[in-house]
C-alpha cells in the first residue's frame, strides 16, 4: 500500500512539472491572457480534466508553490531547535524555503516566466500580493510563537516582512536581469544574509548564508 502511494505521488508530480512547464512555454511565447486552459493541457498532452484535477485556474498554476513555501517556511518555525536565535531560526526557514524554488520553479523556468508576467498584469499583482500578505501572517504567526519570551508581534511581523520582502525582490530583480538559476539562488541567499546579519545585531548570534 506505501509502495503504491509513492508511485500515485510520483505520478502526480510528474504530471504537475508536465503541466508547470507547459506553460511556462506558452506564457512565454503566447502571453498569460492569450494562453488558454485547453491550449496548455494539449501542450503537456493531458485533458483539460486533467489540468483542473491540478490547479483550480491559470493564476493558480503561475503562483502554485506560493503556499507549499510558506507552509515549509511555518513548519522550519515550528520546528526550531532549544536554543537557536531568531536569525537562526529565520535563516533555517528561508533555506528550506529556497530550496524548493531551486528544486521547482527555477528549473522549469516558471519563475522567470512569472517575474516578467507580474510586471505586466495587474490580475496577478494582486494576486500575488494577496498570497504575501496571507503568508507572511501565517509566517509571523509561527514565529511569535517559537519565540513568544523575545519578541512581540509587531516585531514578528516586521522580521519576517523584512525576510520576504528581501527575497521577493532579490529575486525579482535576478530574474529580471537574466540570472541564471545559480545566480537567482545566491541573490536570494545573500538578502536573507543580510537580514539575518541585521536580525543577530538585535537578538545575537545567526549563520552566514552565502556560500
Amino acid at each position: 500500500m506505501v509502495e503504491e502511494l509513492g508511485r500515485r505521488e510520483r505520478k502526480k508530480q510528474r504530471t504537475r512539472a508536465a503541466i508547470v512547464e507547459a506553460a511556462a512555454e506558452l506564457f512565454e511565447r503566447k502571453g498569460y491572457e492569450q494562453t488558454t486552459v485547453a491550449e496548455i493541457a494539449a501542450a503537456a498532452d493531458l485533458s483539460t480534466r486533467t489540468f483542473f484535477l491540478h490547479f483550480p485556474s491559470k493564476e493558480d498554476l503561475l503562483l502554485a508553490n506560493a503556499q507549499t513555501r510558506i507552509d515549509l517556511g511555518v513548519r522550519a518555525l515550528a520546528e526550531t531547535r532549544p536554543g537557536a536565535s531568531v536569525g537562526e531560526a529565520l535563516a533555517e526557514a528561508a533555506e528550506r524555503m529556497i530550496a524548493n524554488s531551486w528544486e521547482n520553479d527555477l528549473p522549469s523556468g516558471l519563475a522567470a516566466v512569472r517575474a516578467n508576467l507580474i510586471a505586466t498584469v495587474p490580475a496577478l499583482q494582486t494576486g500575488l500580493m494577496q498570497r504575501m500578505v496571507a503568508g507572511q501572517t501565517e509566517m509571523a504567526e509561527a514565529l511569535h510563537r517559537a519565540y513568544a519570551d523575545e519578541l512581540d508581534r509587531v516585531d514578528a511581523i516586521a522580521l519576517v516582512g523584512a525576510l520576504l520582502g528581501a527575497i521577493n525582490a532579490a529575486a525579482l530583480d535576478s530574474l529580471r536581469g537574466g540570472g541564471s538559476p545559480e545566480q537567482v539562488r545566491a541573490a536570494m541567499r545573500r538578502a536573507v544574509d543580510l537580514v539575518v546579519r541585521r536580525t543577530s545585531d538585535r537578538s545575537g548570534g545567526g549563520p552566514d548564508l552565502r556560500r
